[in-house]
């Protein structure tokens, strides 16, 4: 392929705004494959909390990266820019058009531009060890700790979030370094990719919060109490855990809460998942915002696209 950059097409946006049913009208409309950028659905068996797409609503379009993890693997931003960036090459020597769709920032911001990863060795001992402590101690706890090593990295993140304070934590002890200085190392080379970034979002927020809810209710009429299940023997923060769906209801399937607050917690929680994900796509100047409530976004979409480029 010499030099020439590979044109890519990203559509993201905060959960439950249509991402998945704008990549697929554009696949239709591109002659393109869609490969995920999404966190939670690269782990198999939660495909209700994690929204993938039903064979019916791909409407034929070839989907990558989706439920090929076992739900208690691990895997990092590094694994999945490796992963995309293989498949992505593969889909365009096809002659077909690559379509990112999701709504993991990390993983997008790190595949489009070009970053790449100092190595940031895992060691199985001292993430057991880690999360011995964590059961023992709880999650505050090990966000101190890690405040006291690493500032700058526990600063980011919430209590919730075990699985990175662990990850954080362990990089310190298996390499010596922060996960703060790691980033540092961690270069930003040059992309790939002709990238268009196309991002969805709600001139009225209380919309999107609407859409949210109503998948809520849509989830768990489709079992998602069942599919909970199948996490429950999970650590926290371990795999398919830590997705949103799963761990508020952890606390009604043992016992802990009513249904009705394990649901509005759910529904709260998504909604905030979602004010994260638009604050955190709104830091590229990159992306040609489409607004779902007053726009045709196919349309919208197609125009930014087409005065982009020739595809």
């Amino acid at each position: 392929m010499e030099n020439k950059k590979i044109p890519l097409i990203c559509v993201v946006g905060p959960t439950a705004s249509g991402k998945t049913r704008l990549g697929i009208e554009l696949a239709k409309k591109y002659n393109g494959e869609i490969v995920s950028a999404d966190s939670m659905q690269i782990y198999k068996g939660i495909s209700i909390a994690s929204a993938v797409a039903t064979k019916n609503e791909m409407q034929g379009i070839p989907h990558h990266l989706l439920e090929f993890l076992e739900i208690d693997d691990a895997f990092s931003v590094a694994d999945y820019v490796n992963l995309a960036k293989e498949k992505i090459i593969e889909i365009y020597s096809r002659g077909k058009q690559p379509i990112l769709v999701g709504g993991t920032g990390l993983y997008v911001n790190s595949l489009v531009d070009g970053i790449s990863f100092a190595e940031q060795k895992g060691d199985k001992k001292v993430l057991d060890e880690l999360k011995k402590e964590l059961e023992c101690y709880g999650a505050e706890y090990m966000l101190n700790k890690l405040k006291e090593i690493d500032p700058e990295t526990a600063k980011k993140l919430h209590p919730n979030n075990e699985r990175r304070i662990l990850r954080a934590l362990e990089v310190y002890k298996t390499t010596g370094k922060t996960m703060t200085k790691q980033n540092e190392l961690s270069k930003m080379g040059e992309s790939l990719f002709d990238t268009v970034m196309i991002g969805i979002t709600y001139n009225d927020r209380e919309k999107l919060y609407d859409r949210i809810n109503l998948r809520v209710d849509k989830m768990l009429e489709n079992s998602l109490l069942e599919e909970a299940k199948t996490t429950l023997s999970l650590k926290n923060g371990v795999g398919a855990a830590q997705a949103i769906g799963h761990k508020e209801l952890r606390k009604y399937l043992k016992g802990e809460v009513t249904l009705e607050e394990a649901v509005e917690t759910l529904k709260r929680e998504t909604r905030r998942y979602a004010k994260r994900q638009l604050t955190w796509f709104r830091r590229r100047e990159d992306i040609n915002w489409v607004f779902a409530d007053t726009e045709d976004v196919l349309e919208k979409a197609s125009e930014i696209i087409d005065r982009r480029r020739h595809i």
